[in-house]
């Protein structure tokens, strides 16, 4: 019981932000995959090698790709570094610098064949012994409360300080490695996720100790070597970070031979710059993606986002409690007409789902179709559970006469938060419930939204977070960014409601062993298997009511051509198959 105990600990503390890209392989024949934004009087282009790439960047803080946890410069890292495995367009791990595996011993024993033909950025030869040191490096880091702090906001999949727990690694041969878990660990491979780093750019005399780990560590002056396709050329201090084709790159030479990275202030900088045709790409802000697009000249690539939109119910309140509480949230949950509120609101770019897993996700069950839009279905339910408008002014009663009111918390301040609580209150009056927006600040109501600062924003959103923490609140209707590997523990395990993230205090026995098993499962099928089974129970049970997953877009000038096939983990997936045709370089 305490190992079990032990486990569903380790469980609970992996957080839901993850910060992992993939490295894509498509054969496109120089055919531009746009999304349906394809110009019919479009010229097809063959495929050349040359040409410059500007894209934005934030300020560099640090090169080195173990430290670095800025989001957009963790996708620029993904052109020079590149770890074991990855994921595709599903989020399934694939084998990215290793070359085959074999999970043994019930998964806790990984055996790790690396490809053979790869080579660092400086022409020496990658080997077993470079994941080593890169294991060994985090470990280390992890022990010590500098770099802890850091590396755990970088590696949230699986945290380092778990890893100097978890992991340990064994050279058999110069490209044979075994990695040893001190449990079954389902996510394992994805574990593995981290940029390795040369072990011989940091040992001095062939010496591994605290020195040579202490300099991989390093914040300033880091001379970054990866494997990637794209190598280190220079940095010009706030200005611009320029990368070179790797022309030995393991996957075959990329066709565009230099990456500038254009720094850039923030995300409206970088729109500003992509209009002014100073940069290629640009992330699209807002929802209303087509105003950028001009045809002939800049194009949009739109990708599923992890911003999951739900609404949580409180399970201390009796009014969801018990089997009559039950019926009431699925009542809500047909009620709502999630595909107008994706069209009205997003402009058509989010997708309905009924759980909290992604909807490219590989391990997605049918479970994610259980509810759509079925208003007659909804007055059903509530009046087989003895909901009945007994006076006719519109809102139900209970057996004693009690009005179904239902305060709804979320931060108005935010105008599309707003757009959607309200179209939330007007389909559900439909059903005869009455939602009421519940105030968090003084004098809420009343203020003009275009007054509002952004200290108002920040304020009202601690003071959503502080009536979550206290269960003050009846439903709340929020917004999390999940990871690429599915937490559902920090969301629906019983322990979590201790930690804060189990908001809706949802407690089940099956839903708990579920969990555990599924972090301790030893195959890729059983942990399938079990994730399906979770979903079943999440929309029998209903703690939250999912609405959807948003989608983003990436805005990429004309003259870029290629698989552009962007992936919310990886914004330049697929890289090596972008090209810029000699007529159209500036």
């Amino acid at each position: 019981m305490k190992i079990r105990y032990i486990g569903i600990i380790i469980l609970i503390i992996v957080l839901s932000l993850g910060l992992i890209a993939c490295n894509g392989e498509g054969d496109n024949n120089g055919i531009p995959q746009q999304n349906g934004n394809n110009n019919e009087n479009d010229k097809i282009y063959e495929p050349v090698y040359g040409g410059t790439l500007t894209v934005p960047i934030s300020y560099v803080k640090t090169l080195n790709p173990l430290l670095n946890k800025d989001l957009n410069l963790f996708h620029f890292n993904k052109l020079m570094f590149e770890g074991l495995f990855d994921f595709d367009e599903n989020l399934k791990i694939k084998p990215v610098l290793a070359k085959t595996y074999e999970i043994n011993e019930d998964g806790r024993i990984i055996k790790i064949k690396l490809k053979e033909n790869v080579l660092w950025h400086d022409g020496k030869q990658f080997t077993a012994e470079d994941v080593e040191f890169t294991i060994n490096t985090l470990r280390h880091g992890a022990g010590i409360t500098s770099y802890r702090e850091l590396l755990t906001s970088v590696y949230k999949p699986a945290q380092p300080r778990d890893i100097q727990h978890i992991l340990n690694v064994k050279v058999i041969g110069e490209y044979d490695i075994e990695i040893y878990f001190d449990r079954s660990y389902s996510n394992a491979l994805e574990s593995l996720i981290f940029p390795i780093i040369p072990k011989h750019q940091f040992v001095q005399d062939n010496v591994v100790n605290q020195a040579a780990y202490e300099r991989a560590l390093t914040i300033e002056n880091y001379n970054p070597i990866g494997t990637g396709p794209y190598k280190f050329d220079n940095y010009e201090e706030l200005k611009a970070l320029n990368l070179k084709v790797n022309s030995n790159w393991w996957n075959g030479k990329p066709y565009i031979e230099n990456i500038t990275g254009k720094v850039l202030k923030d995300n409206e900088v970088a729109i500003t710059s992509f209009e002014a045709n100073q940069t290629d790409i640009a992330l699209a802000l807002g929802v209303d993606w087509q105003k950028y697009k001009q045809e002939g000249e800049k194009e949009i690539y739109s990708f599923t986002s992890q911003n999951y939109v739900f609404l949580g119910f409180n399970f201390e309140n009796e009014l969801f409690a018990g089997e009559k509480g039950n019926e009431l949230r699925k009542a809500i949950a047909y009620g709502l007409n999630r595909e107008n509120m994706v069209e009205k609101l997003y402009l058509g770019h989010a997708v309905v789902v009924n759980v909290p897993i992604p909807p490219n996700s590989w391990l997605l069950s049918d479970a994610a179709n259980t509810y759509n839009y079925n208003m007659q279905k909804a007055k059903e339910i509530l009046s087989q559970a003895g909901w009945i408008d007994t006076d006719n002014d519109g809102i139900l009663e209970d057996e004693n006469g009690n009005d179904l009111t239902i305060r709804l918390l979320t931060n108005s301040y935010k105008q599309i938060r707003k757009n959607t609580a309200d179209m939330i209150t007007n389909d559900l009056k439909k059903l005869g419930i009455e939602v009421i927006i519940q105030t968090v600040l003084e004098n809420e109501n009343t203020k003009d939204i275009d007054s509002i600062t952004e200290e108002d924003t920040e304020n009202q959103w601690q003071e959503v977070i502080r009536k979550i923490s206290e269960r003050d609140y009846d439903m709340a209707l929020l917004e999390y960014k999940l990871s690429y590997i599915p937490d559902l523990a920090f969301l629906f395990h019983s322990m979590a409601i201790e930690t804060g993230t189990n908001i809706s205090s949802y407690q089940n026995e099956e839903m708990d062993n579920l969990i555990y098993e599924s972090f301790t499962a030893n195959s890729l099928d059983r942990k399938k298997e079990l994730i399906e089974q979770m979903q079943v129970l999440i929309v029998e049970d209903l703690p939250f009511v999912s609405l959807y997953f948003k989608d983003a877009a990436l805005l990429v000038q004309n003259r870029v051509k290629g698989d552009i096939n962007p992936q919310s983990f990886n914004i330049y997936y697929n890289i090596s198959e972008w090209f810029i045709p000699e007529e159209l370089r500036k």
